[in-house]
């Protein structure tokens, strides 16, 4: 029995491995840009501005969260002296 599953096993890996080294990819040759990739582009780059616009408006609180407790601190430190 162990035979048959050392056997089948071999067979199994061999055969996966024929398969790997027989799919070479090979690249796409090259294609005229059509409409439907430039149409694609406008579409990611609609999903960045969507993205980037409240991530500015994020960073921009973030600024103004850090400058107010700078300005705390300082006056915490100003009370304490």
């Amino acid at each position: 029995m162990k035979i048959f599953r050392h056997r089948l096993s071999f067979f199994l890996g061999a055969l996966a491995l024929i398969g790997l080294c027989g799919c070479k990819q090979e690249a796409p040759p090259e294609k005229a840009k059509t409409s439907g990739n430039s149409a694609v582009e406008a579409a990611g780059q609609a999903a960045v501005d969507y993205l980037k616009t409240p991530m500015d408006e994020a960073r921009q609180a973030e600024g103004k969260l850090e400058k107010s407790a700078e300005e705390t601190a300082a006056a915490i430190k100003k009370s304490t002296q």
